[in-house]
């Protein structure tokens, strides 16, 4: 074991851990763990499915570290406190839990890092538990024994879309409602075909919640009690103009501080607050005609972490710590349509969009900086006459030196990630309607697929093509499209465009009328 430990001493990128020293049976393993959420990052030496364990930590998370496929930077500058991590052997099959905190999860990588999970999807999955909730686009928080989800109910007089946003605090193991909050809001500045609730998944750390509306209302929640700890309103604070389809960025938790897409005027399209109070410790980045929906990441790249931060103008990195900036790249967005995540993988960093396609960059190894490596030529939407890949909702996969993800009209394409040339396309994934989703969860060298159709798929992706391993029902759509046709008309169908979270063996989904708890562990199959 000593042995196998031996080769992550010093940290690097495949286990970024500064120190590792062993007990005198060789089988304890102690050191530095970096972490942006204050969880213990557990450390895998071997592979054949075995990982070391033994840290139960306050999220009982525990993780396989592995190659930075997807590029999640660990943060060599914000460490935890050195923490005692017990390794023992886990054998083959059986689960670790993981909690599922945040948007995408530990990181917001996609990555699922559990084992004793299902190999085959079966006819019919085992719903631990269901619970009525009214609409939304927010998909659940699992933490610290909890899942979180915000909803909305109109009142039933309304004919302005005035109603009340709420949160719900529930058991994970029994979906019992623990607390909830609400408060008043309006959706008359929405967008009418999409005012059906929030859209921002709750970030969880360190016993806090953070919840923000669709219309920008920011909350600071105590887990347990679900008592308001601060709160912001990105409207009446910030001067925000409300975006069409609503306050989508969910707030991001880096250290100390909780970092948020705010849209506020003149130069305050992001700020930091300090978690703890919410006092502002940095704005930065003029805000256009729109704020735009995507989510902020932070990789590590060039030696330092990066906050990118795509917006209706640019892609942008910025220095976390202050705000300032690292370097842009111009690309303006028709309709400030900014929603799929950025995602990296080694040197690439990909966004890509519905009317203006896909942007590749190309991070510097040395320094702070990236340059362009392609971008998309197409400007229109329909499918024969675009190139690259037009995702809208979907965030891409980079895998190597490939890129997969669902195109204008739910064509899933593959795309080689150093030219951007469109190696295949598929339609069997999800419907060939505008705006059709699906989000893409990785598990070990499969991916955990949720189309918009309420099916769970599992499957993989390779260079050649989609290669399908199984789908199931998973949850029934309940939202309208209000989408058109390539020809203008109503193409109206029932969608779920809600990204679940896998925690604990287990996926926790929502529709408009229900959240959901099924069992994905073998045991119990």
């Amino acid at each position: 074991m000593e042995d196998r430990c031996q080769q992550f001493k010093g940290g690097g990128r495949t286990a970024p851990w500064t120190a590792v020293h062993f007990g005198p049976s060789g089988e304890w393993c102690s050191g530095w763990a970096p972490n942006v959420h204050r969880e213990v990052v557990c450390m895998s030496c071997v592979t054949d499915k075995r990982v070391l364990r033994g840290c139960r930590c306050r999220q009982a998370s525990v993780f396989k570290v592995e190659s930075d496929v997807e590029g999640v930077g660990m943060r060599k500058n914000v460490l935890a406190p050195v923490m005692a991590v017990v390794m023992l052997w886990l054998a083959p099959g059986e689960l670790v839990g993981a909690d599922w905190p945040q948007w995408r999860g530990v990181d917001r990588a996609a990555h699922w890092r559990e084992y004793g999970i299902v190999e085959e999807l079966p006819d019919e999955l085992l719903v631990r538990w269901r619970a009525p909730i009214g609409s939304g686009y927010s998909g659940p928080a699992v933490a610290d024994g909890r899942v979180f989800i915000t909803d909305w109910v109109e009142h039933p007089a309304s004919r302005t879309l005035d109603g009340t946003e709420r949160v719900i605090a529930l058991s994970e193991e029994s979906g019992a409602v623990l607390w909830t909050y609400e408060w008043e809001t309006s959706y008359r500045m929405l967008s009418v075909s999409y005012a059906v609730g929030p859209r921002a998944t709750p970030t969880v750390d360190e016993g806090r919640v953070y919840v923000v509306g669709a219309t920008g209302r920011l909350f600071c929640f105590d887990v347990e009690t679900g008592r308001v700890l601060w709160e912001k309103d990105y409207v009446a604070e910030y001067g925000t103009a409300v975006p069409v389809w609503g306050v989508v960025s969910a707030p991001l938790v880096d250290g100390e501080r909780l970092i948020a897409l705010v849209g506020g005027q003149p130069d305050a399209l992001v700020v930091a607050f300090e978690k703890e109070s919410g006092m502002e410790l940095w704005r930065a980045i003029k805000v256009g005609p729109e704020m735009g929906y995507s989510q902020l990441v932070i990789y590590e790249a060039g030696g330092v972490p990066q906050l990118i931060v795509w917006h209706p103008d640019a892609l942008a990195s910025l220095n976390p710590e202050n705000g300032e900036l690292y370097w842009d790249q111009p690309w303006e967005v028709s309709m400030g349509v900014t929603v799929a995540t950025p995602v990296r993988s080694g040197d690439y960093l990909l966004v890509s969009q519905f009317f203006n396609g896909s942007l590749m960059m190309r991070l510097n190894q040395d320094r702070p900086d990236a340059t362009r490596l392609w971008q998309g030529q197409s400007r229109s939407e329909l499918p024969g006459e675009t190139d690259t890949l037009h995702a809208m909702v979907t965030t891409p996969l980079i895998i190597d030196d490939y890129v997969y993800g669902v195109d204008s009209y739910g064509e899933l394409r593959g795309l080689d990630a150093q030219t951007g040339r469109r190696l295949w396309m598929s339609p069997e994934m999800t419907a060939q309607a505008r705006w059709s989703t699906a989000f893409f969860v990785r598990h070990g060298d499969r991916y955990f697929v949720n189309n918009d159709e309420g099916l769970l798929i599992m499957a993989r992706f390779t260079p050649s093509g989609y290669v399908e391993l199984g789908r199931t029902r998973l949850i029934e759509p309940t939202a309208g499209s209000g989408s058109r046709t390539p020809h203008g008309r109503i193409a109206e169908r029932m969608v779920n465009w809600s990204h679940p979270a896998y925690a604990n063996g287990h996926i926790v989904h929502r529709n408009d009328r229900e959240i959901i708890r099924a069992s994905l562990r073998s045991d119990d199959y």
